[in-house]
């Protein structure tokens, strides 16, 4: 199937492209929102801008591929490959990306706001600056992430691995009584870089914390019980 075809056919009122194969296709402003791509192939193809509101991309290969500034509202991606994507600034609120291969991706200033990327792994991820109210990553592998300078508040982080992950000058800063703290329960934080980071209120209940960097960490009020200091 061609672009041209998938666009005439969308307009047309279609909405399922099951097993679709367009690497490399070029989709810049183009909007496909609610559409069926399962199973899709999508590799290196570019998205720049374009419209996927509460598409389906569960198991779709979108590997190397350019999503910037793409709207994924709500959209599910369940399982999907996303390996060294580039997702800068795209939107991903209320998104579904539950055990998705994130591998390399770039997210940086990407809006996760209540996304849920349980199990999803995120190794050597870049997600400086990416927005993360409330987004769910237990149990989600982020060893080697780069997450400098992202606000963390109220983020579930349980299980989640984050060895040799840098978090310097994070914000994981409970937000007020109203609002839940950032939940590290259990995670593994085996040598990452928590320099300058605000960890005030966090719940780090039996985390992982040996050979962690802590210069000018803040941990007033964290719950440190059963905790491995350095």
């Amino acid at each position: 199937m061609s672009i041209e075809n998938l666009i005439e056919r969308y307009a047309a009122g279609e909405r399922s492209f099951h097993q679709i194969k367009l690497q490399e296709a070029e989709f810049i402003s183009t909007n496909l929102s609610e559409a069926k791509f399962d199973h899709a192939d999508f590799r290196q193809a570019r998205f720049g801008k374009t419209n996927l509101r509460q598409a389906c991309l569960d198991y779709a290969d979108l590997s190397e591929a350019l999503l910037w500034g793409t709207d994924l509202s709500a959209a599910s991606l369940h399982h999907a490959a996303l390996r060294e994507a580039d997702l800068t600034g795209a939107i991903l609120a209320h998104a579904c990306l539950d055990a998705a291969n994130l591998c390399k991706a770039i997210l940086s200033g990407a809006i996760l706001t209540q996304a849920s990327l349980v199990g999803a792994l995120l190794i050597d991820a870049d997600l400086r600056s990416s927005q993360t109210h409330q987004t769910n990553l237990q149990g989600a592998n982020l060893s080697q992430a780069d997450l400098s300078y992202t606000r963390l508040n109220e983020v579930i982080l349980r299980e989640a691995n984050l060895t040799n992950a840098k978090l310097c000058r994070a914000n994981l800063r409970r937000g007020g009584q109203d609002f839940l703290p950032a939940d590290l329960t259990g995670a593994i934080l085996r040598g990452a870089d928590l320099s300058y980071a605000d960890l005030t209120g966090a719940i780090l209940r039996n985390a992982d914390l040996s050979q962690t960097d802590l210069t000018g960490t803040l941990l007033t009020d964290a719950d440190l019980q059963g905790a491995v200091l350095p």
